[in-house]
């Protein structure tokens, strides 16, 4: 198919990927050039981990970071090294094509990190997830979310709900790129603390799932190599639905299922893109660090004890071995 003036191979698209909606792959990849004004401007320029499901959301699924070979020639890529010794080759989406060479893959969401090429180690927003466990109502996610809108409303911070898709609520602070992740860590941990303060009946920072006294309000994603769903992505539970940008006066009403890959066209029709210009409206997080008593040194880092790992291999062993490991429950990038 031809993609803002490039040329996309796609293939089967007639596969159902979303049974119970009756959504092909497809439509998948149409979705995501439809709205691709929308979502580009979230995805633009940043690495992205590939989470596939060749197919559709009741199969297996598995993850890979390493851009596949071959791949188009236009299709950007970003070369990273980590600290265990282990590097590999991301792919970056820059403009509808890419997204429509993403879907075809069968990565049903866009899985993006924190920070955008050049700067990897330097976040441009500052998420605050939340993530209620088994027994928090969705209630709770709404009320806690507007206990941080009064929180970034006194450190005059401009922040952006969304849906997660799936069972949380994420608040976006568009930042300055100049800080690193762990320290943007920090700021986030205090800013956490202090939505807690305003709720700690029904929130908490406790890491420990066990016990967890509320829902957790989660400053962690916000490290070097977490990605979550972002902006307009469609997530891969049955009713397929979007992690949907919202006005704050919506949130005390909004429900997790309320936008699908069905409805969020006309929802983007009927608002607009509700995130347009907030990159436009990063802020720096420096004044924050008095503010809220956090210091200004990196935390130590700890190293991994043994020689590097080499996961692809770790992966492929596991997948040869059929273990399961990658079946079933969704884990590894941000899922809520």
């Amino acid at each position: 198919m031809l993609v803002a003036g490039r040329e996309v191979k796609v293939t089967n698209l007639e596969k159902v990927f979303f049974p119970k909606m009756g959504l092909t792959k497809g439509d998948l990849v149409q979705y995501y050039v439809d709205v691709s004004d929308a979502v580009l401007h979230h995805v633009a320029r940043r690495p992205m981990q590939m989470k596939r499901h060749p197919n559709g959301v009741e199969s297996d699924f598995f993850y890979q970071k390493r851009v596949p070979v071959p791949h188009p020639e236009w299709l950007e890529t970003v070369h990273i090294n980590y600290p265990s010794g282990n590097e590999a080759d991301f792919p970056v989406v820059t403009d509808a094509a890419g997204l429509a060479w993403i879907a075809n893959l069968g990565c049903i969401e866009l899985h993006t990190w924190h920070s955008r090429v050049p700067e990897v180690n330097k976040p441009d927003y500052l998420l605050i997830d939340l993530d209620p466990s088994e027994g928090n109502p969705w209630a709770h996610v709404r009320e806690i979310a507007l206990a941080g809108k009064r929180v970034m409303d006194d450190l005059g911070l401009p922040c952006y709900p969304k849906t997660s898709g799936v069972t949380g609520l994420h608040i976006l602070i568009p930042i300055i790129p100049e800080l690193e992740f762990p320290l943007v860590r920090e700021i986030a941990r205090a800013i956490a603390k202090a939505i807690v303060a305003l709720v700690p009946a029904i929130a908490t920072v406790q890491w420990k799932v066990e016990g967890r006294p509320g829902v957790f309000v989660d400053y962690g994603q916000n490290a070097f190599d977490r990605t979550i769903a972002s902006a307009y992505s469609i997530r891969p539970v049955p009713d397929a639905r979007a992690s949907a940008p919202l006005r704050w006066d919506e949130v005390a009403a909004v429900e997790p299922g309320d936008f699908t890959m069905v409805t969020m066209r006309d929802r983007i029709k009927a608002v607009g893109d509700l995130t347009a210009g907030m990159w436009d409206k990063a802020v720096s997080l420096d004044p924050l660090f008095d503010t809220l008593k956090v210091k200004r040194t990196l935390p130590p880092r700890k190293s991994r004890p043994g020689p590097p790992r080499d996961w692809r291999a770790e992966y492929d062993a596991k997948k040869a071995g059929g273990s399961g490991w990658n079946r079933g429950t969704q884990r590894g990038p941000s899922h809520r």
